[in-house]
Order: C-alpha cells, then sequence, then structure tokens
C-alpha cells in the first residue's frame, strides 16, 4: 500500500513541481502584497490591511475598466461560440476540403497575440487599411476603427474573436465527431428536418463540449492583453482599458505593487465567479453520457 503511494506521489511529483513553482507560488505572493504597499525600486514593504482593496471599490475609473471589461467579454466571447458552431457545423457536414479548412481555422490561434495584432493595426489603418479600402469599394466610408470611441472595443473585439475561433471550431468539430449518425437517420425517417435535428439529437449531445468552449472563451476575453496593449494602448478616451491592462499599468508603470496585486486577487475571484455561474447555468441543460 505505501509502496504504491509513493509510485503515485513520483508519477505525480513532475507535474505538481512546476505548478506549484509558476501557478501558487505567485499566487499566493499577490495576495500578501495585496495587502501591503510597497515604494518603487523597493523591497520594503508596509502592511495597510483591506486598504488596497477599499480604494479600488472607491475608484471610479476601476469600475469603468469593469464595465469595458463586461462589455469585451460579451462582444468576444459569445460571437467566438455561435461563430465557432456555425463553421463547425458546415465543416461537419460538408464532404469536402474539412481538413484543409481545419487547418485554415486553426492557423490564427498558432500566431501570438502579438503577431495578430500587428496584422489587425495594418487592416484597421484609416487611410491604407485594406479593410477601409474594400469599404471604400462599395461606397461606404470606413471609421476611424482605432482612433474612435465608439469602434475601438469592437474592433479589438473583432481580432481577438478571428484570433481566438479556431480554437472553438476545433473542439466543436471534435465534439460532433462523437454525435451517433443513427440518431440523425432515426430522427431523418421519423420526419424531422435539420433544424429539428440540430436542436433535438446534436446540440445536447454536444452541450459538453459547448459548455467547455464557452467556459473557455470568457475566461480568454477576462484575460486579453496583448491585443489592447498593441492597438489601442487602452484608448481612446479608456473606452478599451480593461482590468487586466488597466492591472499592467499600475504594476509596471505606475510601480504601485501592493495595489496593482489587489486587482490581481480580484480579478481571479471575478473569473471564478464567471466559470461557477456558468457550470450552474448549465447544470440542466448539459447532457452527459
Amino acid at each position: 500500500m505505501r509502496s504504491s503511494r509513493a509510485l503515485a506521489w513520483a508519477l505525480v511529483l513532475p507535474a505538481l513541481l512546476p505548478l506549484a513553482l509558476f501557478v501558487a507560488l505567485p499566487a499566493l505572493q499577490s495576495l500578501w502584497l495585496s495587502l501591503h504597499e510597497t515604494a518603487p525600486f523597493s523591497s520594503r514593504a508596509v502592511w495597510v490591511g483591506l486598504e488596497n482593496y477599499r480604494l479600488l471599490a472607491a475608484s471610479p475609473e476601476y469600475w469603468l475598466c469593469a464595465r469595458a471589461t463586461a462589455l469585451f467579454a460579451v462582444e468576444t466571447a459569445l460571437p467566438s461560440i455561435l461563430l465557432a458552431l456555425a463553421v463547425a457545423l458546415a465543416l461537419d457536414e460538408g464532404p469536402y476540403g474539412r481538413d484543409f479548412f481545419r487547418t485554415a481555422f486553426l492557423l490564427p490561434v498558432s500566431i501570438s497575440s502579438a503577431m495578430a495584432a500587428m496584422l489587425w493595426l495594418f487592416l484597421y489603418n484609416p487611410t491604407a487599411g485594406y479593410l477601409n479600402y474594400a469599404l471604400g469599394r462599395v461606397g461606404i466610408v470606413g471609421p476611424n476603427w482605432l482612433g474612435d470611441p465608439r469602434w475601438a472595443l469592437p474592433a479589438v473585439a473583432i481580432a481577438t474573436v478571428w484570433k481566438e475561433m479556431g480554437f472553438n471550431v476545433i473542439f466543436l468539430l471534435a465534439g460532433l465527431s462523437g454525435v451517433p449518425r443513427e440518431l440523425h437517420e432515426a430522427a431523418a425517417l421519423d420526419g424531422a428536418g435539420y433544424l429539428s435535428r440540430l436542436r433535438h439529437v446534436t446540440l445536447p449531445i454536444l452541450s459538453p463540449t459547448l459548455l467547455f468552449v464557452a467556459v473557455v472563451s470568457t475566461i480568454n476575453s477576462l484575460q486579453s492583453f496583448g491585443q489592447i496593449y498593441i492597438l489601442t494602448d487602452g484608448g481612446p478616451a479608456g473606452r478599451t482599458d480593461t482590468l487586466v491592462f488597466n492591472l499592467y499599468r499600475d504594476a509596471f508603470v505606475n510601480f504601485r505593487s501592493g495595489y496593482a496585486s489587489a486587482q490581481a486577487v480580484v480579478l481571479f475571484v471575478l473569473i471564478l465567479g464567471a466559470t461557477a455561474l456558468q457550470f450552474r447555468l448549465a447544470r440542466k441543460s448539459v447532457h452527459y453520457g
């Protein structure tokens, strides 16, 4: 019995050590720092208790960042899931070119956020960008995508959806491969149309995969940073100043380590709460087995 436990710990330890060093330890250090304040370029920390959290709750700028983050999550996670589902269904039904299109949709996922943002930075250029050029060819005057407060957040969301959608497509295609063809054939013999089969056969079996991509897409949208940093730098007028970008600025520009760590702890709680809420809401609609 003891030898079995020792073997189990020996097998698990190589995975637990990096997790402890690079995830658990920094998380505990952030929690400790959130209860302290440090001067720039100083290792001396002064205990302030919950003062950093009180400052966050009383900060109008922080609540604006929270609003921008919520809007960004809705504008990225929901379209990414719906578009990926439509693409996955089309590829699953289509007899030709599946491997080619799978690769094509997966390619944006394989490049870095910085590279993807640089690509969209050229596309969004108001004078030389191809996007406004294409709109102009059909008689539409394109906006200043990244300089207009009304368009900046949707513009970053479009770039993010393009970057992340392929991840959802691959997983949804894998989920669709597990839908038994016999059920579709039986439903078709009973007179069920495509939409009826989709609603009563495909989506219930696909629901665990849909829940997975919904949770991952939400977490990714709440943690987005690279594309915001490169495309808008939090502007214009703070419209793309999300919680993660605000955290970065307070930590590495303003050197307020304790205040930034408090934001990191709050963001962790928000992501944990959003994930738990999704699991709770999906409890009755997700079918396993």
